[in-house]
């Protein structure tokens, strides 16, 4: 008692954010899938989900050590934020754990766009700034909120969710997810950059605009050469 008494808020935040990725065994269900596709080669002899295991002997503790996180990411981009990841593929010894960070930067007006992870929920702990932040329901409702630095929202997994920074200064956040590797599609991406491209026509009768719109739109989220 007399230990958590001590603790500061902050503390006491930073403590209830990460139990919540911990998620006992008794809970556990079928492992989600890892990747967007996984063609069975049943010649291989490899059976998994998710990637094959380094010997034992190899292991070191890089495999479970990473400082991306440390310092803010360049926001001087189209959006005005950027994500750093702490998942699987910057740390090999996340494989099969379930969990994974990222920390998300803001400059003043940055807009993290909508956008969906379809193998985890995500938590965000602001770490300075205010954000304007939201999902929306399959029923279609708009869960939104401003939250400042100490605060905690949820985003519940494969929903669209979006935050933006209307305040004057910088804002970060910290995200978690209960996935190794959560996967990100983000929507406008999605539809209008894809790779062989959506259909004009298709893009068109679904957004209700012209083709002429569809094509400025894929010309504008065109990957820079």
């Amino acid at each position: 008692m007399l230990m958590l008494t001590a603790m500061t808020k902050p503390s006491l935040l930073l403590l209830a954010f990460f139990s919540l990725l911990v998620v006992p065994p008794c809970l556990a269900a079928d492992p989600d899938m890892l990747q967007d596709i996984c063609v069975a080669d049943p010649g291989s002899g490899v059976k998994l989900n998710g990637f094959a295991c380094k010997p034992a002997a190899n292991v070191t503790e890089a495999d479970f050590f990473f400082k991306g996180l440390a310092t803010p990411g360049a926001t001087n981009n189209t959006m005005g934020s950027l994500v750093t990841g702490a998942n699987v593929e910057k740390i090999p010894g996340l494989n099969t754990l379930g969990v994974s960070m990222s920390r998300i930067d803001y400059a003043p007006g940055g807009l993290n766009p909508p956008h969906t992870h379809p193998r985890a929920t995500e938590i965000v702990f602001v770490l300075d700034g205010t954000l304007d932040v939201g999902f929306i329901t399959t029923a279609n409702k708009l869960i939104a909120k401003t939250i400042t630095k100490g605060e905690v929202f949820v985003f519940p997994r494969g929903l669209v969710h979006f935050q933006k920074n209307n305040g004057a200064v910088p804002a970060a956040v910290i995200a978690g997810f209960n996935s190794q590797l959560p996967g990100t599609q983000s929507i406008a991406a999605t539809l209008f950059a894809a790779t062989p491209t959506v259909p004009d026509d298709v893009l068109a009768k679904a957004f209700q605009i012209g083709t002429k719109e569809v094509e400025d739109i894929k010309s504008r989220l065109a990957p820079k050469k």
